[in-house]
């Protein structure tokens, strides 16, 4: 990335130009929403109003997209609703939530708010697309013949990303303790992409499973971003 290119039109541009081309399992489909007018329109406000400049961020890997976050606004955890109000950006999609940007954003306001937090991360995911089967969310692991056919595009993705926009550290965050971070590992030992990776609890387990300590997690969150080299 030259000088004169910020970091939000190297984000964009890296998301405008994500081209899948592997074979998707039956009944598997990709979400992209940059091939919709309305969200690539909404994503394209959010970058420029957040990443317009030339700073390095942390990266953070989630799984993947999600139907009512990063599925429909083009940005990862954030749903409509936070996009509006902890964002500032108003939108007209479907006011619906989703339990993971809860979480998030959680994070986000004991971190100083929006712009102090995307200032110093950057948050992707191992697949920048997401998928769904019969309709329902599915994570890039959750069927072999995916994760085997999606592995190439998420190596890809992961180096391009390096390549494009500006990284703070050799340090990158992964969401998700379990599966997600086994694979990253895996992948990191096998094409060396950062000298260490930080797994963190992934939001939907939080508040799946450990709702009544949100606060406790998000206290976590911010006391391991705020440490790493």
């Amino acid at each position: 990335m030259t000088a004169k290119l910020t970091q939000s039109y190297a984000i964009l541009n890296f998301y405008r130009n994500l081209r899948p081309n592997f074979n998707l399992p039956a009944g598997v489909e990709i979400m992209n929403p940059f091939t919709d007018k309305a969200s690539s329109a909404i994503a394209t406000i959010f970058y420029n109003k957040f990443y317009n400049d030339h700073h390095p961020r942390k990266f953070i890997f989630g799984i993947n997209p999600g139907r009512f976050g990063g599925g429909i606004t083009g940005i990862p955890f954030t749903d409509p609703v936070r996009l509006q109000e902890d964002c500032g950006i108003p939108n007209d999609l479907p006011k619906k939530t989703e339990l993971s940007a809860g979480f998030i954003y959680e994070v986000i306001r004991r971190y100083g708010g929006a712009a102090a937090f995307y200032k110093d991360f950057f948050i992707t995911a191992l697949s920048p697309l997401g998928f769904t089967k019969n309709g329902l969310n599915l994570n890039y692991y959750d069927d072999k013949e995916l994760l085997k056919a999606s592995e190439p595009f998420i190596v890809n993705t992961i180096f391009a990303q390096q390549q494009q926009i500006l990284t703070g550290t050799n340090t990158c965050f992964c969401l998700g303790e379990g599966a997600n971070f086994k694979i990253f590992s895996k992948l990191n030992d096998k094409h060396q992409f950062y000298n260490k990776i930080i797994p963190l609890p992934h939001p939907r387990w939080v508040m799946q499973y450990r709702r009544k300590r949100v606060g406790e997690f998000a206290d976590l969150y911010i006391e391991k971003l705020r440490s790493a080299d």
